[in-house]
C-alpha cells in the first residue's frame, strides 16, 4: 500500500493527513521525533509506511508546504498563529471553559471553545503549539545523515574512570540536555539524575543535547540521593553559598586531582550540583565528603547547570592523555599549542636570509639607505622586525614575490631595466 500527503477536513479545519489512513501529518512527525525513527515506525505501525515514504512527509512538514495549502495540524504552533491567538490571554478569551486536570480547576472565558489540559503547568507551557516544523528538519537530519555520534556508547572515552555527575531534583528537561552536552565535550559520560520533575527518560533532554544523545540515552534516574550515591566511594557537592560544615573545601582543580587519585585506587566518584532554582540543601551538602566552590565573582556567584558542570568538566579533561584541542576528524588532525603552520613548515634560515638578501638589494637600488652611515642600523631592525614574524616557506615565498612586484612591477607596469 502506498502513502502519500492529502488535506482533508477534521472538525472543520483543513488539516494535511497521511493517506490512506487519516492521520495529520503532526502526529507522524511527533512519533518519529520523540523516538527514534525506526521505533517510531513501530509505533505507528502504518502498512506502507517506511523510512523512504517517510522522507516526503517530513519535507512536506519541514518546508511548510501546509501554507500553500491553506492547512493546519492540531497542536501546531501554525495553527496558533493563523488563528491570531498570540498569547495565553487571548486564549482563555475565545474559550468558554478550560478543563484543568481532573476537573477540580477550569478557566472560564467569554469565548465559545472548550478545552482540557493536564495540568497548570502543562498548559502554560504548551497553549502556544509545537513547532512540528521544526522536528520534521531534524527527523530528516538523522533519516539522512544519521544521529550524530550514535556510534559513541557511554563509557566509550573514559573508561569507568570519569566521576558520575549527579543532578539533584533538576527541573528542566532542557537543563538535563544541555548538561549532557558539557559531559560530552569534557569526557564525562555517567549521568545520573535524582527525581527529575519532567520525567524519565525526556526527549526534550536529547533535543537540548545537541548531539550529545549516548550521555541522555545511558543516563538513570533515581528517587533519592541515597539511591543514587549509593555505589560511590566519594561524592563531592557543588555549592556557592558557604555551609556552616566540617569539610574540605576545594577548588575544580583540586576536586579533579582529588578524584583522579581516589579513581587510581579503584575508587568510584561522584559530583553532586544542585536544583537550578536553589541549589543544594544543607542536608544533602552533609553527606558528601567535601564541597566543591567555583571562583567566581563574588557579588554575582549564580552559575546555571550546564556552566557548572562544564567548568568542572574542564579540570578534568584538562588533566586527560586523551585531551584534544577542538575536534578530530577524518580529516582533522590533533592540534598542539603553538604557532599552526597548517601544510606549510617554519622557513629556514637559508630562505630567511634569501629574503632579506632580495629586500636589502632592491632597498639599495631605489636608494632607502640613507644617509649611508645608517645603513647597518636600518638593516639589522628589518631583519629583526622580518624574523619575529616566524615565517612559514610559503610566506618567505609570498613576500619575495611582493618585494619583485613593487621592485619591478608586474605585466604592463614592469619596469624596464
Amino acid at each position: 500500500m502506498s502513502v502519500g500527503v492529502a488535506i482533508e477536513k477534521l472538525n472543520g479545519r483543513l488539516v494535511p493527513v497521511l493517506e490512506p489512513v487519516g492521520r495529520p501529518v503532526a502526529e507522524i512527525v511527533a512519533a518519529v521525533h520523540e523516538h527514534t525513527i525506526d521505533q517510531g515506525l513501530a509505533v505507528l505501525a502504518i502498512e506502507g509506511l517506511d523510512r523512504e515514504s517517510l522522507e516526503p512527509l517530513l519535507v512536506y512538514c519541514a518546508e511548510l508546504k501546509c501554507e500553500v495549502d491553506d492547512a493546519t495540524c492540531p497542536g501546531c504552533k501554525r495553527r496558533t498563529e493563523v488563528d491570531g491567538i498570540g498569547s495565553f490571554d487571548v486564549l482563555a478569551r475565545r474559550h468558554r471553559e478550560i478543563v484543568i486536570g481532573d476537573g477540580a480547576v477550569r478557566i472560564e472565558g467569554p469565548g465559545e471553545a472548550v478545552g482540557t489540559a493536564a495540568s497548570l503547568e502543562a498548559l502554560v507551557r504548551d497553549w502556544a503549539g509545537e513547532s512540528y516544523w521544526f522536528w520534521a528538519r531534524r527527523v530528516i537530519r538523522k533519516l539522512r545523515h544519521g544521529i550524530r555520534r550514535a556510534h559513541i556508547k557511554g563509557s566509550a572515552f573514559s573508561g569507568g574512570e570519569a566521576p558520575a555527575v549527579l543532578l539533584m531534583e533538576p527541573q528542566l528537561a532542557e537543563n538535563i540536555g544541555m548538561v549532557a552536552r558539557a559531559m560530552a565535550n569534557t569526557g564525562l559520560d555517567e549521568l545520573r539524575l535524582i527525581a527529575p520533575r519532567d520525567g524519565w527518560p525526556n526527549e526534550k533532554a536529547r533535543i537540548a543535547a545537541s548531539g550529545a544523545n549516548y550521555v541522555v540515552d545511558d543516563g538513570v534516574a533515581h528517587g533519592t540521593l541515597a539511591e543514587a550515591i549509593g555505589d560511590l566511594n566519594w561524592v563531592a557537592a557543588t555549592t556557592a553559598r558557604q555551609r556552616d560544615l566540617r569539610k574540605p573545601v576545594l577548588t575544580p582543580e583540586q576536586v579533579v586531582n582529588e578524584m583522579r587519585a581516589r579513581a587510581a585506587a579503584g575508587q568510584r566518584c561522584g559530583i553532586l550540583f544542585g536544583r537550578e532554582r536553589n541549589g543544594l540543601e544543607t542536608d544533602e551538602v552533609a553527606v558528601c565528603d567535601a564541597v566543591v566552590m567555583i571562583p567566581v565573582n563574588a557579588r554575582f556567584a549564580s552559575l546555571n547547570l550546564a556552566q557548572a558542570v562544564l567548568l568542572i568538566g574542564y579540570e578534568w579533561m584538562r588533566q586527560h592523555e586523551r585531551a584534544s584541542l577542538g575536534r578530530v576528524t577524518t580529516y582533522e588532525t590533533p592540534m598542539a599549542t603553538g604557532l599552526n603552520v597548517g601544510a606549510s613548515r617554519p622557513a629556514t634560515k637559508d630562505e630567511l636570509l634569501g629574503l632579506y638578501e632580495h629586500l636589502e638589494h632592491e632597498l639599495e637600488r631605489l636608494g632607502f639607505f640613507k644617509p649611508p652611515e645608517k645603513r647597518q642600523t636600518m638593516v639589522r631592525n628589518i631583519r629583526s622586525m622580518l624574523a619575529r614574524m616566524e615565517a612559514t616557506e610559503q610566506e618567505v615565498r609570498t613576500l619575495r614575490g611582493v618585494v619583485a612586484a613593487l621592485a619591478q612591477g608586474k605585466g604592463r607596469a614592469r619596469k624596464t631595466p
